[in-house]
């Protein structure tokens, strides 16, 4: 389909547009707008954010003072997880699971990737909307639904799935194994089932517009780095969910229908049971083959956003632009080809191991290049720090100190001295959690104009950012320390070992730093909902931006411009260009006579 066809059909769908009014229903609720879509990922990413970072407090609590009472367990918990206040250990690997669960797939997947492909790949590519408005609106649907049935395994009798956010079997395979191997591992299954399939869907629908529904002009290397990330992620996602879908219902036909994929010889308090032939083993290959290219879909949209605000707010263009976009796609063909690093000791064979251990430690080198670029791109720019900037100077920081780490993780021989330990908590939270969570703040810093036509609290944002960067840090980096030290992670309590009794005082400092750092979420929170309502209103293009999002009006339309969608003449990043008299040029305004194209 040609441009011109293409905005041909789309402006009559437009006149159409007006000729209707849209119901509070229609518009908010079943919305086929993609900015609506966005703004609904979002929130419910949010609320999903608060209830996962609330868990891993409470968890936080009972390991720097274990055995202690307190209120708020038995309020959150009831009698029967936190008799007397007490936290029971059983809910503690639950609330372990959960918090993992929310975190990587509710919010860092859904949340940060949902978000802002919907919002910016229509924007930046100059397309009326998604693909498919209909298939869009499901995808956002069987989200909130999984979403709500994940929370609602927090409320069977046995308790929710507690084998972990890797869900391991015979733990999550055997109903019998553990209390929280009960219904609530059924919800779970469930609940990621339905997950999958609105990831694939939205994935499916990012992939088509991005190909298909480019204004004229935008050529593949006139793309920002945002929609090629959110692109290349997409077809991760498309790749790699799958795989854990069959694993998915595999687990649920051992569990349901007496199968045995995933067991051989088990025992359980003495009683031999039926199965054999299976390999727990199997399900770890499926399982990881999804999550290591699932680091990477957290972590790539994230990169695009910083690639952007870095961009706009160093006045500059940004360093190597088609070397950016090379090591996106390497780390999209290498993040298929690792996952084996997560399974050093599962008794894999060691030139197997060896294998994994290159490729792993091939990975670096395009997270590397980005590192630099970002870097080059800063250096001797006119840096603007508003609160975007210092979020997305963050990510590149946690994102460089949590990558040296994985060198260690990556290298077979290292691994097992440190696998299961807090030092692997510590590497992931830094270079997948905290620098994901990073550019999804910057990004909401950077475009909530663009969403809500108003700006956020300045001030408010740096007090944000500012205690949110020691506290991650203060929570964090501690925590390679008690790992080296032999700590084990998803263990209740550690009072048991005298071995590790001088290690208590640091779990309490790791503690209060993440309470301090949890309160003042809030901030944040009450920033970004106040701001929707009273926050100052918003020019068309506040950052003086060149990126075609800032050609739309402030009020919102369904269509995204009034008239004619623009054309582009230029790339993405025509900032401080010595042709122009502005340190901006965007996109859609066309050559001068004789203007050479600025090289990238």
């Amino acid at each position: 389909m040609s441009a011109e066809a293409h905005d041909h059909g789309h402006e009559h769908d437009h006149e159409h547009e007006h000729h209707h009014k849209d119901t509070f229903i229609t518009k908010y609720i079943f919305s086929i707008d993609h900015k609506m879509i966005a703004k609904q990922y979002l929130i419910t990413g949010i609320i999903m954010g608060i209830i996962g970072i609330v868990m891993s407090l409470l968890f936080r609590m009972q390991l720097a003072w274990p055995e202690e009472s307190f209120k708020i367990f038995n309020v959150l918990l009831g009698d029967k997880f936190a008799p007397d206040g007490v936290m029971a250990n059983d809910i503690y690997l639950a609330l372990v699971t959960i918090h993992g669960t929310i975190m990587v797939f509710f919010v860092l997947t859904a949340g940060l990737s949902g978000t802002f492909s919907n919002l910016l790949i229509p924007l930046q590519i100059g397309a009326r909307d998604m693909a498919s408005g209909f298939m869009n609106m499901i995808s956002y649907w069987l989200f909130f639904l999984s979403a709500v049935i994940m929370l609602s395994s927090l409320f069977v009798e046995a308790g929710p799935a507690s084998a972990g956010w890797t869900i391991y079997p015979p733990l999550s395979a055997l109903p019998q194994a553990i209390p929280g191997s009960g219904t609530g591992m059924t919800l779970w299954l469930v609940s990621m089932a339905i997950f999958i399939a609105s990831s694939l869907m939205g994935s499916l629908n990012y992939i088509v517009t991005v190909i298909n529904l480019r204004t004229k002009g935008m050529s593949m290397t006139r793309l920002p780095l945002t929609i090629w990330t959110f692109f290349v992620t997409a077809i991760i996602g498309v790749i790699s969910f799958p795989v854990l879908l069959s694993a998915a219902l595999l687990l649920i036909f051992d569990r349901s229908f007496g199968t045995s994929f995933f067991l051989s010889d088990i025992y359980i308090a003495g009683e031999v049971l039926h199965y054999q032939g299976g390999s727990p083993v199997l399900f770890e290959h499926l399982f990881w083959f999804l999550g290591h290219p699932e680091v990477y879909i957290v972590i790539l949209p994230a990169m695009g956003l910083v690639s952007e605000i870095m961009a706009t707010n160093s006045r500059k263009p940004i360093f190597g632009y088609r070397a950016m976009i090379m090591s996106v796609l390497a780390i999209a063909f290498l993040s298929t080809i690792v996952w084996g690093h997560h399974m050093f000791i599962s008794g894999m064979n060691p030139f197997l191991g060896s294998v994994f251990t290159f490729t792993t430690l091939l990975i670096a080198i395009p997270s590397a290049v980005k590192a630099f670029n970002w870097i080059t791109t800063l250096w001797k720019g006119n840096l603007q720090f508003n609160p975007a900037m210092l979020f997305s100077i963050g990510m590149v920081s946690t994102f460089i100190t949590g990558g040296l780490t994985g060198i260690i993780l990556g290298d077979s021989t290292l691994d097992i001295n440190v696998h299961d330990t807090y030092f692997v908590i510590a590497h992931f939270h830094l270079v997948m959690g905290i620098s994901a969570l990073y550019g999804m703040f910057a990004g909401i810093y950077h475009w909530f104009p663009k969403m809500y036509g108003r700006m956020l609290n300045k001030n408010l944002g740096y007090i944000h950012f500012w205690v949110t960067a020691v506290c991650a840090y203060g929570v964090f980096f501690p925590m390679h320390f008690i790992g080296l030290a032999g700590l084990p992670r998803r263990y209740y309590t550690n009072t048991n070992f005298p071995l590790f009794d001088d290690l208590q005082n640091v779990n309490v400092l790791i503690t209060t730093f993440a309470l301090v750092g949890g309160a003042f979420q809030l901030v944040f929170l009450y920033n970004f909902f106040s701001s929707i309502f009273y926050g100052k209103k918003a020019v068309q293009n506040p950052w003086k931006s060149t990126t075609l999002e800032w050609t739309t009006p402030v009020e919102h339309i369904h269509g995204n411009w009034p008239g004619e969608i623009p054309h582009v003449y230029r790339w993405p990043y025509d900032y401080s260009n010595p042709n122009h008299d502005v340190d901006f040029v965007p996109q859609n305004v066309p050559m001068k006579e004789g203007e050479e194209v600025l090289h990238h």
